[in-house]
């Protein structure tokens, strides 16, 4: 079956390879160099109206360290598209009125409860600085959430990251397995080496954790101020346990390249997070961001969807963010 897309109702535009946060889980800090220019955006405009976008996430690196960020919402949002931020916060206070004006919802990345906690895993010392800015976006009426990843340095801190969407006062609180399996993601080069995940003592220990949240925090799922149900957490401990050879990973149901894909700094359009896109044509006046729906459905790319739905892909059977919409699966 032909795996073109004719409609693409949600996108992801990285800005920048470039962030202030020097995060144990990311190597874009350390190699990012490249910025979204202004006029590749422009050129975005009539491929996301030729395909029906709705939707556009903001996201890098660190969007808001783009000099020109507000400047691309703007033309985004000037085309009736909406507009999700996912950020590190750590320039959130200072945005904050604009990207409240700008941005229908704004995700944070915030993945210690404490300062401690936060410092060790995100490199900076800013965990009251983010709590400042999302506070101060909360106010201004933005919808802020929390996403954390966790991670062996702060998954025992889990019943406190609930207390502290409370303490926030955000929309709601996420939570996702680090990434331990995909080689090239997150700016990652060949040479990175990671311990980030669970180690066996500690998934007696997580399990336990689990089973009292489901317990103490039962408003908090039936409300979604925890955005996933016990059984998807439950899935993270299955992630981590197959990570140690424990078991089969969890079982994965996505269809997003069906009808999203990320978009690089660089131009580079690829079908999701995690797994790499066909490279950009080396004349720049031919960047692929100029005739979206084409570079969507040149060969590479069908041939690239035509595997991730037949299975076929090993980043897919580890993938810790999945995304299904049964509207876009194959009849």
């Amino acid at each position: 079956m032909p795996a073109h897309l004719t409609r693409l109702p949600l996108a992801t535009l990285y800005l920048t390879e470039r962030c202030n946060s020097r995060c144990v889980t990311c190597d874009y800090w350390r190699h990012g160099r490249v910025d979204i220019s202004l006029a590749t955006v422009e050129g975005l405009l009539p491929g996301f109206e030729e395909l029906g976008t709705e939707v556009v996430v903001l996201s890098g690196g660190e969007p808001l360290i783009h000099p020109e960020w507000s400047s691309i919402a703007e033309l985004l949002h000037g085309r009736g598209i909406e507009l999700w931020l996912l950020t590190s916060g750590l320039s959130l206070a200072k945005h904050a009125a604009r990207a409240a004006r700008d941005f229908k919802n704004i995700t944070v990345s915030l993945d210690g409860a404490d300062p401690e906690t936060y410092a060790a895993i995100r490199g900076v010392d800013a965990f009251d600085k983010v709590c400042e800015g999302i506070r101060r976006a909360s106010s201004l009426g933005s919808a802020v959430s929390l996403r954390v990843t966790l991670q062996r340095a702060n998954y025992r801190q889990l019943p406190r990251f609930v207390a502290l969407a409370r303490e926030l006062k955000v929309l709601k609180v996420s939570f996702l397995a680090v990434d331990v399996a995909s080689p090239h993601a997150f700016g990652r080069n060949e040479n990175f080496v990671s311990d980030l995940a669970l180690g066996a003592p500690d998934l007696i220990l997580f399990e336990d954790i689990l089973r009292q949240l489901e317990v103490d925090e039962a408003d908090a799922f039936a409300t979604s101020l925890i955005a996933e149900s016990p059984a998807k957490l439950r899935r993270i401990l299955q992630y981590f346990a197959a990570v140690q050879g424990g078991g089969p990973y969890p079982q994965v149901r996505c269809n997003a390249p069906e009808f999203s894909a990320v978009i690089g700094a660089s131009g580079q359009v690829q079908p999701c997070f995690f797994i790499t896109g066909p490279a950009p044509p080396p004349v720049s006046h031919a960047a692929p961001q100029h005739d979206l729906k084409s570079v969507l459905n040149s060969e590479p790319m069908t041939s690239l969807r035509s595997s991730i739905r037949a299975g076929a892909r090993r980043e897919c059977k580890t993938c810790v963010c999945t995304l299904y919409r049964p509207e876009f699966s194959p009849a």
